[in-house]
Parts: structure tokens; C-alpha cells; sequence
């Protein structure tokens, strides 16, 4: 390793020499790079070296090499100042050279040690393509070759040859390979795609500027078509291209478009997204007869996708393509636009009666109800909404009669009505929905509940006896229908809601118990203990608080997020001075550590405790307990001693 390096030290004395003979840098400053250098070399002959060192390497090199370019104009300016005999020693040498060489060496050794890394390989392309050091078609083909499938390669290659080494026949046939080798690749077909109409274009323009009788860029562009015609003579083309148009171009665009698009179709017949950025381009063109092969490429769409739903709503969107835009549909009611985009979702459903499309046709009527300030109130919108207000409550019962009522469609379904203030047809909605079909639907279940729950808090009046019954009975449906961690606003809103009618709030409490008996308490997140607890806390006071916590501490799993929640209490409580919560703390702890004990969090926080409140024995004890009780006790981080 050391005579390697060293090998490689004493290759770069003419270039330090020269370096010192035109006094960009300093002996000292030389001494430094040799330093840095050989660091760096060493890195990189380790067994295993490292990515990153090969990028440190580069990026000091090409600061080096910033401030030598720095330093050289800087010495060229003194030497104006002291006459031209001594420009000379400001020509190019070996040491305007050498650094690039370097970095060019660096990546090349790092690429082929990480040849996986794409990233590494675009980067030391950048560099050889600003540096413009001739090795570009070199490193392409070597990352081609060790990367064949991967799409980008070969756009990124067919784009450096169209757009800065300007061989159009090099670029076509690498997007032509690489098609071969990728034909399930969208972007390499649409790539190409631009890429023959933008060299098309080109050449459109070039004539037109150069005069129709005076280029020949027709026969130019054929030529490159076809490789084989340059062995044409060509004695025939001067007359056939002067009776050439502009249209022709068009012509060829059209025919190109086609030859494509019938490639891709065979290559990926199931890609819709493909279609669609064909089509996007056709639609950005100015080509001869694009309307009849705009009309061949739908037609193509609806025998191939006519049971995607996401054809149809981009079919049905396409009819909105002239308005101003999706989001201000509202301005745009009255145009035919919209109900031609109506006729295509009903068509749809005749082919696809699904809950996606369902939902597609409802949110393009919820985007075109929605009035143009952006707030999605239809309560607010202008009378000739209504009519499709009207229309999207039809299309909400076709879904249910057709079976397409998903959980979200009737969450929908019942916030429409609540959005429109019809609170009685929404209660009877949700009523019916929770009956059917949708009878397990937490969500259902929830908006149901919560919306009987806020209907009374928002009243004026107080809720009768009947109320408080109705509502506890509907809440006995929902929770027990619902996992807790899905219900949490929903018992929230219920401890509010019967926050002062005791008799009423035993049951709840009698409720939770049930459902924590049932799925267990939660060792992290919501925790309905926990806020139960907390809730009785801040209404009774601690003694109703310590009597709740004990009944759930009672059960089977009471979770480690109870005990967490009444520990902080406890502590709370005896940091003030309470010595009957610091016991109830110890005892809370140990039961704690008798479900939990490789808890490392659990035995630190005791400790913590002990440190505070309790002695230095007590503390030490449990340092010692968690010591060996915990598997892994190198994780146990003692507190620091306060005494």
C-alpha cells in the first residue's frame, strides 16, 4: 500500500514543480497539498474504502483546482504589470491540466468500485460534460454497459448526443436500443417521441428562415431517417425539394407520431398513462389530419380502458379542458362543457358500476358545486347549482341501490346533507346506513354518534331525560363497534357531553371498563383510562381520580399508558410534598415493572423519582434492580445523583 501510494506521490512532482515555478503556490502550500493528498490516497487504499472518500477526494481537488485558476489570473495580472518578457511563464502547462486528470481518475476508479451507484455516475458525468474533456461517449457507454435497464440512462445519453454533441442519428439510435432493451419504459417512448418532433421542428424553422428553394433540409432529414439512402446519389433532390412545402413537415410529424404510437400500444397495451402523454403531445402539435388521429387514439382508449375508471375520468375532465380550470367549474355552469363531461360519468357507469367510480363522478360534481371562493359550503352557492346539487344526491342513491355504498361514499353521503343544514335527512340517512350493510363501519358509526352529540350541545334548550337515554343507547351501538383507538373524539365528546349528570357518566365509565376489559389497554397513543382518569381528575378531584384509575388498574391488561398517566399524577402530586402519593407512586411503579419489566424507560424514570423524592438508598436499590433485571442493561442510563 505504501509503495503505491508513494508511486503515485512522485507522479505529481512535475506538477507541483511547475505549480511553484509560476508562483501560484508557496512551497508551504505545496508541503499541505502532499499531505492532504497522500491522506487521501491511503483512504482510498484500504480494503474497503468508502463512497464518501472518494467524494472528500474529489471535492478537495476541485477546490484546488478553483483556487489554482484563481491564483493563475491573479499572477497573470502582476505580470501585465512587469512587461511581456515574462508571459511566458503564464502559457499553459502540465499543471493546467493535471487536477482535472485527477478528479477525472478519482471517479473513474470510484465508479467502477460503486458501479451500482447511479448517483456517482450521473455526477461524474456533470463533470466531464462541464469540463468538456472528451470522455463523455467513453463513460456513457460504460454506464450503458453496466446499466442497461435502467430507462434514464438512455434518455440522459440520447440527450447529451442531441443536444450538445448535436448528433441526431447517435441520439436516435440510442432511443432506439434503448427501446429494445426497455420497452415497458413510458418515459423512454415519449422521450423519443419529443425528441424526432423537436428535430423536426428544427429543421421547419431552418427552412423557413433559409428560404423553401435554398435548403434542402426535406431530403437532409430523410437522409437521417434512413441510413441507407446515403448511398443514394441523389442527383433528384434539388427539384423534388424545391417544390416541397411547409406542410410537408407536418406530414412527416403526423407520420412519425404514428409510427410511435403504434410501437407503444404493442410494447405496453395496458399503460393508460402512456396513451395519455401521447395524446398531450398530438393535442401541443401542429400536425396535418391530427384531428383523425386524435380521434383514432380515443377510440384506441375506450376499447382498451372502458372498464378502468380512471379512463373515464380523465375523459370526462378532458370535456372541461376548454373552461378556466377544474377549481372554477362554478363560473362555468351554465356552458355545455359540463354536461357533456356529466353524459360521459353516466356512461361510465353503464360499463363500470364500481365504488371508484362512484367516487370519481361524485367529487368532479362536489368540485363543480363548490362555489369559486374555494370554501365547499353548498349551502352558499347560487340557485343554478341546485340543479346539480339535486343531481348528486341521485347519483348518491344509485350508489346505494346499485351496492357501491362504501364506508367514505356514506360518510360523504351524510356530510352532504349536514352541509346543505338538512340535519333531519341526515339523522334518517345515518339511521338507515348503520342498519344495512354499513352496520361495522366505524367511521359511520362515529359521524352518526357525534352528530346526535353536537346537535344537543349546539341547542339552546337543555336535553331532556329522553335525550341523555337516546344518546347513551346510541353510544352503547357505536362503541361497542368501535376500536377505542378509532374513537377517541368520540369519547371525548361523550365525558363532555355527560360531564354533569352523575348517573348518566357511571354508565359511560361502566362502558369504557367493558371495552377496555375487551381490547385491552394501550401501551402507547390514546389511552381511555388515561383520560378517563384525567377527566375524573379535574371534575372530582384525586380521590375520585386514585378510586377510577384503581378499577382499570384491576382489569387484565390496563396498558402501560395508564400506568405512565397515573404515575405522572402521583408525582405531581408528591412533589409538593405529599408522602402518601410518593408511596402510591412506588407501588404504581412496581406493579408497572411486574408486566414491563425490560422497560428501560419505565426503570430510568423510577430512578429519576427516587433521586427527587427519595433517598439515596432507595435510588441505589432501583439502579441495582434494573441492572439485573434488564437484558440489556448497558441501555440503563442512571440518573444523575443529586445528594
Amino acid at each position: 500500500m505504501a509503495d503505491t501510494v508513494q508511486y503515485k506521490l512522485e507522479r505529481m512532482v512535475d506538477e507541483l514543480d511547475d505549480l511553484e515555478r509560476k508562483g501560484i503556490f508557496t512551497r508551504q502550500e505545496i508541503a499541505e497539498i502532499v499531505k492532504q493528498r497522500r491522506k487521501f490516497e491511503y483512504r482510498l487504499k484500504r480494503p474497503s474504502p468508502l463512497k464518501q472518500d472518494f467524494l472528500a477526494y474529489i471535492d478537495y481537488e476541485t477546490q484546488l483546482d478553483s483556487l489554482r485558476r484563481l491564483r493563475k489570473k491573479s499572477v497573470a495580472r502582476e505580470l501585465e504589470k512587469q512587461g511581456d518578457k515574462r508571459k511566458r511563464r503564464n502559457k499553459k502547462s502540465v499543471s493546467d491540466f493535471a487536477g482535472i486528470s485527477r478528479i477525472v481518475e478519482i471517479y473513474r476508479i470510484a465508479v467502477m468500485r460503486f458501479k451500482g451507484d447511479l448517483e456517482l455516475w450521473f455526477r461524474y458525468l456533470e463533470f466531464c460534460k462541464d469540463k468538456k474533456n472528451g470522455r463523455m461517449k467513453k463513460v456513457l457507454a460504460q454506464l450503458i454497459r453496466f446499466h442497461p435497464k435502467v430507462p434514464g440512462v438512455w434518455i440522459y445519453a440520447a440527450a447529451w448526443e442531441f443536444d450538445h454533441n448535436l448528433n441526431v442519428s447517435a441520439a436516435r439510435a440510442l432511443m432506439q436500443n434503448g427501446l429494445r432493451v426497455c420497452p415497458h419504459s413510458e418515459d423512454l417512448w415519449v422521450e423519443y417521441l419529443r425528441m424526432e418532433l423537436t428535430y423536426l421542428n428544427k429543421l421547419r424553422e431552418r427552412k423557413v428562415a433559409l428560404g423553401e428553394e435554398k435548403e434542402n433540409v426535406v431530403h437532409d432529414y430523410d437522409m437521417l431517417l434512413d441510413e441507407e439512402r446515403r448511398n443514394d446519389d441523389g442527383s433528384n433532390a434539388g427539384t423534388e425539394v424545391s417544390e416541397m412545402k411547409v406542410d410537408l413537415f407536418q406530414e412527416k410529424g403526423l407520420s412519425i407520431l404514428q409510427t410511435i404510437y403504434t410501437g407503444a400500444v404493442e410494447a405496453q397495451p395496458s399503460s393508460f398513462g402512456l396513451r395519455k402523454r401521447l395524446l398531450e403531445i398530438l393535442e401541443a402539435t401542429d400536425l396535418t389530419h391530427s384531428e383523425e388521429m386524435h380521434k383514432e387514439m380515443l377510440s384506441d382508449m375506450k376499447r382498451d380502458f372502458s372498464r378502468e375508471p380512471e379512463y373515464w375520468d380523465w375523459l370526462a375532465r378532458l370535456e372541461m379542458i376548454d373552461s378556466k380550470s377544474i377549481s372554477d367549474m362554478s363560473v362555468t355552469l351554465a356552458l355545455p362543457q359540463l354536461q357533456k363531461a356529466i353524459q360521459v360519468y353516466e356512461e361510465a357507469l353503464q360499463f363500470v358500476p364500481s365504488p371508484m367510480m362512484f367516487n370519481l363522478y361524485i367529487k368532479f360534481l362536489m368540485d363543480a358545486i363548490a362555489p369559486k371562493g374555494g370554501e365547499n359550503d353548498p349551502s352558499k352557492v347560487s340557485s343554478p347549482t341546485e340543479d346539480y346539487i339535486s343531481h348528486l344526491l341521485v347519483v348518491y342513491e344509485k350508489a346505494d341501490m346499485l351496492g357501491c355504498m362504501t364506508e367514505d361514499l356514506a360518510c360523504q353521503y351524510v356530510s352532504f346533507y349536514l352541509q346543505l343544514g338538512r340535519f333531519d335527512e341526515a339523522r334518517k340517512l345515518a339511521d338507515r346506513l348503520c342498519s344495512g350493510k354499513l352496520s361495522d363501519s366505524e367511521k359511520l358509526w362515529i359521524l352518526r354518534a357525534s352528530m346526535e352529540i353536537k346537535s344537543f350541545t349546539d341547542d339552546t334548550s337543555a336535553p331532556s331525560k329522553d335525550d341523555f337515554q337516546y344518546v347513551l343507547g346510541l353510544l352503547r351501538s357505536a362503541l361497542t363497534k368501535v376500536s377505542i383507538s378509532q374513537a377517541e373524539d368520540l369519547w371525548l365528546m361523550a365525558l363532555n357531553f355527560f360531564a354533569k349528570q352523575k348517573k348518566y357518566l357511571d354508565k359511560l365509565v361502566e362502558m369504557s371498563l367493558i371495552s377496555v376489559a375487551k381490547d385491552g389497554g394501550s401501551d402507547d397513543g390514546f389511552s381511555l383510562s388515561s383520560a378517563i382518569t384525567n377527566f375524573m381528575l379535574q371534575k372530582d378531584g384525586i380521590h375520585k381520580a386514585r378510586k377510577t384509575y384503581k378499577r382499570f388498574l384491576a382489569l387484565p391488561h390496563p396498558g402501560l399508558a395508564l400506568y405512565r398517566s397515573c404515575i405522572e399524577l402521583e408525582v405531581n402530586l408528591a412533589s409538593v410534598g405529599d408522602k402518601d402519593c410518593l408511596a402510591n407512586a412506588r407501588k404504581l411503579y412496581e406493579s408497572a415493572l411486574a408486566t414491563y419489566g425490560q422497560d428501560v424507560t419505565l426503570w430510568q424514570n423510577y430512578h429519576s423519582m427516587e433521586i427527587k423524592l427519595g433517598t439515596s438508598e432507595t435510588a441505589n436499590a432501583v439502579c441495582w434492580r434494573a441492572r439485573k433485571t434488564l437484558k440489556n442493561s448497558a441501555a440503563f442510563v442512571p440518573a444523575p445523583d443529586l445528594y
